[in-house]
């Protein structure tokens, strides 16, 4: 019993990569893990990479702010955890700085402390420094600056 994996001409690995590419934005390092589970050579791989740059399906500082965009508003991440995940997908220097300019200071503040705020209300620990303990790794772990962290928790728990 061998295990016949799909074969795709040049041509249709085009057609499903653009498709990939148009339904969610998608990084260079995304594209080429897909076209390698595909079974594609390396150099079908970097035409097909070229093909998708060439017709803007594929846009790494685009990817990039809408990545930033995205775990901002919705899962509420600061901007340590927003680049560690950028240069973990091999996005440039470049993109994560233009990506970066997304947020609204304002509002990065303002998003900042009702995520703490809230999360200190939550929490139900009666010690003091293990409540501390708790609102601290929480926040850092979403990659929230520590400055801004540690003094949010000294102003919260008293």
């Amino acid at each position: 019993m061998f295990h016949n994996p799909k074969t795709y001409t040049i041509e249709e690995a085009k057609r499903k990569l653009e498709h990939y590419c148009a339904y969610q934005e998608r990084c260079h390092q995304e594209v080429q893990q897909k076209l390698y589970g595909m079974n594609m050579i390396p150099e079908a791989v970097d035409l097909i990479i070229v093909h998708l740059l060439e017709h803007n399906f594929l846009n790494e500082e685009r990817f990039a702010k809408t990545f930033v965009r995205g775990k901002f508003n919705i899962k509420k991440w600061g901007k340590h955890r927003l680049t560690r995940e950028l240069k973990k997908k091999d996005i440039s220097k470049y993109n994560v700085t233009q990506a970066m300019k997304e947020i609204d200071e304002d509002e990065y503040y303002k998003v900042f402390n009702e995520l703490a705020e809230k999360k200190a209300l939550l929490i139900e620990e009666k010690d003091v420094y293990k409540k501390k303990k708790k609102l601290i790794d929480y926040l850092l772990y979403r990659g929230w600056e520590s400055h801004l962290v540690f003094d949010k928790v000294n102003e919260l728990i008293k």
